[in-house]
């Protein structure tokens, strides 16, 4: 039987801890945790085009691949977060890495596209166990000085796996056929559960096995509203119909039956006063905001490099890989300057630094070919680690320890639905700004006013999350001051 890792960490006589190698192989593990779901994210979009030949399926049924996935992943993180508070977070993100390997290896085996599609499910719902648990997890395994690295490490992790998927997923398959894009994760899940099993910190002795009861008709409608939200994002790619209009007033008509809910059982899912916090509800805006903002570079990069500059398939992909290689080279860093200047402080530079960016993306359109459209996204994806960093650090170092796994699937809940909002909303605005009905026969000149458009009005929105970010430090200083004070 594998022993975890001790808790707290004996200390020498010069300070340094013993388990200090303990907690580097439980960051290991942690950082594996959140590699693997990002992987598995984009690694598979690339595989699109032959999965619709090997299984003699249309674009539109092996879209379901990716879809399933993701839908997953919304709808059910923040209830296997409330699941791990109650149950024990070690205990089910060890469930999660054997539910994501097992899923892989059904996925690499499956003989029909709805197999797969269902393993792909299954797939979605280990991710969000994963992505929901590490980062409540990093509380109970790093000391609390440490937490800005943690966070920009999972950063960097993150988007390791988002540069590395398409690449890898690429050679993969022209080597070793489409089977393996999903087999590959079967061996980083063992490993990773390996090292879980031995280093990750024990739930706590004094834990209930059970604190209270699952809000079962909670988490069935707040899962039922998440994926009514999702499809009615993603369906019709930004063209809403009667089904998107559809999709989401059953999305509002379910978000309004959960918080009434919520207010009549004994063990809610969410309790809606923690939202009275205004670090967190501040936090959980900013984040979402903010993602819907950084989706447009990936919505938007592709049609402006090849249609406007007239770069090939080859070229745009290396182009578009350096927004995500940077952030991978600049998480830890990110994450040390947080530990040493102050989570809000750099909340607030890293909103400023995307400004920035986004300004000069809008502006240099059109000039100085490539350089003109890299320089700035670095400028944007290196503040957006900063941020993500900064404003994790703020939401998770506050919190009680019972709340841990619910806020962290809140947090990459938040995440989530900014993307899929940043993929609808600002692809749409992209079209509208465009001026035509079909972005892949519009003109250079129309794309690229589009592509002006589009980021000075994601320049505008960080603006908005700028101001929402200096009022809630406002707001939280005047509160730090009256509790003093009393």
């Amino acid at each position: 039987m594998l022993k975890p890792a001790i808790q707290i960490p004996d200390k020498t006589e010069s300070g340094r801890t013993k388990a200090a190698p303990s907690i580097r192989w439980a960051l290991a593990s942690l950082s594996l945790s959140m590699l693997m779901p990002s992987l598995g994210t984009s690694i598979a979009n690339i595989a699109l085009p032959t999965l619709a030949q090997a299984f003699g399926a249309s674009f539109q049924q092996v879209q379901w691949i990716v879809l399933a996935y993701l839908l997953a992943i919304t709808t059910l993180i923040v209830s296997v977060g409330r699941l791990g508070d109650m149950v024990g977070r070690r205990r089910l993100l060890l469930g999660g890495i054997a539910l994501f390997t097992l899923a892989s290896l059904f996925a690499g085996i499956a003989p029909t596209l709805w197999l797969l599609i269902g393993a792909r499910a299954l797939q979605g719902l280990g991710a969000a166990m994963m992505m929901a648990l590490t980062v409540a997890m990093v509380g109970e395994a790093v000391p609390r000085e440490k937490t800005g690295s943690a966070m920009g490490l999972l950063g960097t992790m993150s988007a390791i796996g988002t540069t590395l998927g398409p690449s890898l997923g690429g050679i993969l398959i022209a080597s070793l056929g489409w089977e393996s894009i999903f087999l590959v994760n079967v061996p980083l899940g063992i490993a990773n559960f390996l090292m879980a099993a031995r280093f990750l910190p024990a739930d706590r002795q004094d834990r209930k096995t059970k604190q209270g009861r699952l809000d079962t008709i909670g988490t069935l409608l707040l899962a039922l509203t998440l994926a009514a939200y999702a499809l009615a994002m993603t369906m019709g790619h930004g063209s809403f119909g009667a089904v998107n209009i559809g999709l989401l007033l059953a999305a509002a008509l379910g978000a309004a039956l959960f918080a009434f809910t919520e207010t009549k059982v004994k063990s809610p899912l969410l309790r809606l006063s923690m939202f009275s916090d205004r670090a967190l509800s501040t936090g959980l805006a900013m984040s979402t905001l903010v993602s819907t903002v950084i989706m447009a570079t990936l919505v938007v990069g592709p049609f402006y490099l090849s249609r406007a500059l007239g770069f090939d398939a080859a070229h745009v992909g290396a182009i578009m890989s350096a927004g995500p290689l940077v952030s991978a080279l600049t998480g830890v860093p990110a994450g040390r300057i947080v530990d040493r200047f102050g989570a809000h402080r750099m909340t607030v530079t890293g909103l400023i630094g995307m400004i920035a960016g986004l300004s000069l993306l809008a502006a240099l359109q059109g000039r100085f070919g490539a350089a003109g459209y890299i320089g700035p996204l670095v400028i944007v994806t290196a503040n957006y680690a900063l941020f993500q960093a900064s404003n994790n650090t703020t939401i998770m170092s506050d919190i009680t320890q019972e709340q841990r796994g619910v806020i962290s699937g809140m947090l990459s809940l938040s995440r989530n639905l900014g993307l899929i909002t940043g993929a609808s909303v600002m692809g749409a605005i992209f079209t509208l700004a465009s001026g035509t009905t079909d972005i892949t026969t519009a003109h250079p000149e129309a794309i690229a006013t589009g592509m002006q458009i589009t980021f000075a009005i994601g320049a505008l929105l960080i603006v908005a999350t700028l101001i929402v970010a200096i009022t809630g430090l406002a707001f939280a200083k005047r509160d730090a001051l009256s509790r003093e004070a009393s």
